[in-house]
């Protein structure tokens, strides 16, 4: 709900005026209001000869007046409590709804201060780009999402609560995308990338780490015997990869009249206690990205193409998904920085007037995450959620035959340490 009431002020920096009024001004102005009070003064701002010298003042004031936000502040100073899956798997299900109740008081305390804790992330950014409006939108729905959690003081009923945190969920499902539509906006005042590529890599993985813990508390009211809250009991890693090939096959056959085979092969019969959820968001974005390859490479024969290879590995501490294509492999002028973000071969694929738009609704269209493709930011998420999750992604390209995807990810029951959400 707020997340739309923010849209309707339009794309101007003005529009989180009610977000970031100095902390004097929120004790007493509610988020209506607030917003209210942003779209008056606007308004009235820009009615005299004066209002230029009086807009610039209000833009600088909505740019800067989150930087004192007391209550952010303090619950940034808090401490992440990370906790391990087997602690969310072995906790279980009580008979008289405990668990949930539990559940609810720790997610009580934790998620103001991991948004706290991104809130002040994006006070690190350069000012240029923090200035940016779509970026500016993104920190308004984290201060809003903030100033609701902690409307909220005990709890009142743990439905209450759980609904809220549903529509929290809605209301962020677009975050990566704007973050993309945002850096790509001001690509050119990016000097340090290295900075810019830590920020995403953190906030994606925190924001993946809050879906993971809010989605877990949402499904521990539903009666699935083989699922506690996210974590599946005994996942089969053929069955969750058969269906994204599923996913990918529709949308290629859609876009080409044709899609390559995939074969799956290995440790086909494997079962274990796993998380779906982080697999729902890599495993699509890495077969689009082959199957992308195989029919770009073969334009001139569409109906003669290669199949995608996809092969499990398991072990005691780990398991392996290698996605193998024979789609020409990646060329060395451009193989350092495909795991850097805003970078997209999308962009190359237009070149050929065959290509067209043929593939943009398929790289735009991921089924949890949002358009990453097109905005080059497939690959350096899927790899910064498998590094949040103790594992790795790692390409090998055989430059004229084709390229090698290894996904590998640590066990949450198995004999290494395990990751915390």
């Amino acid at each position: 709900m707020a997340g739309r009431a923010v849209q309707a002020l339009g794309s101007g920096a003005p529009r989180i005026m009610g977000f970031l009024l100095p902390p004097s001004s929120q004790k007493t102005v509610g988020l209506r209001s607030a917003l209210e009070i942003g779209v008056t003064a606007r308004f009235r701002s820009t009615s005299s000869i004066s209002s230029y010298s009086e807009l610039a003042r209000e833009r600088s004031k909505t740019v800067t007046s989150f930087y004192n936000q007391s209550a952010i502040d303090a619950s940034a100073e808090k401490p992440s409590v990370r906790l391990t899956p087997s602690t969310l798997l072995y906790a279980g299900k009580s008979p008289d709804g405990s668990h949930i109740l539990s559940s609810a008081k720790y997610l009580h305390k934790e998620l103001p201060v991991r948004i706290a804790h991104r809130i002040k992330g994006f006070r690190s950014l350069p000012f240029i780009i923090g200035c940016n409006p779509t970026i500016l939108q993104v920190v308004s729905s984290f201060c809003c999402a903030f100033s609701l959690l902690l409307s909220i003081k005990d709890q009142d009923t743990e439905a209450r609560y759980s609904k809220l945190v549903q529509q929290l969920l809605d209301d962020h499902k677009d975050v990566v995308t704007m973050l993309a539509e945002g850096f790509r906006e001001c690509r050119k005042h990016i000097q340090n990338e290295a900075l810019i590529r830590n920020f995403l890599d953190t906030t994606l993985t925190s924001r993946l780490g809050i879906r993971m813990l809010a989605t877990h508390h949402l499904s521990l009211h539903e009666e699935n015997p083989e699922y506690v809250g996210i974590i599946c009991r005994r996942l089969s890693p053929k069955k969750i990869i058969e269906k994204w090939v599923d996913f990918a096959r529709r949308l290629c056959e859609h876009q080409y009249g044709n899609s390559p085979q995939v074969r799956i092969n290995g440790h086909v019969a494997a079962r274990f206690p796993f998380i779906p959820l982080p697999l729902d968001y890599i495993l699509p974005e890495l077969l689009k990205n082959a199957m992308r390859a195989t029919m770009e490479s073969h334009l001139d024969t569409p109906y003669n193409i290669p199949d995608v290879v996809v092969t499990i590995a398991n072990n005691d501490t780990d398991f392996v998904i290698r996605i193998a294509d024979r789609g020409g492999g990646i060329p060395h002028s451009i193989m350092d920085k495909v795991m850097d973000y805003h970078f997209s071969t999308a962009e190359q694929s237009t070149q050929d007037p065959r290509m067209s738009n043929l593939f943009n609704t398929m790289t735009n269209s991921g089924p949890q995450s949002g358009p990453m493709h097109g905005f080059g930011f497939g690959l350096p998420t899927s790899r910064a959620y498998a590094e949040y999750l103790g594992g790795s992604l790692a390409l090998q390209s055989m430059q004229g035959i084709g390229t090698d995807v290894y996904l590998r990810l640590r066990h949450i029951d198995g004999k290494g340490e395990s990751f915390r959400v």
